[in-house]
């Protein structure tokens, strides 16, 4: 792994929850932002 010594600096206990949580954040930033600024997206998911 080429950037593997970020773990000695950050516990993996602290550094991928906060790692998988800023990937999630993003990602329901993103849907969110497709949900109020598109007409498609509500009615696909509308059905």
């Amino acid at each position: 792994m080429n950037q593997g010594r970020i773990w000695c600096v950050v516990s993996p206990t602290v550094g991928l929850p906060l790692f998988l949580g800023a990937v999630a954040l993003i990602a329901f930033t993103v849907h969110f932002a497709i949900l109020n600024n598109t007409s498609w997206f509500p009615a696909f998911f509308g059905g």
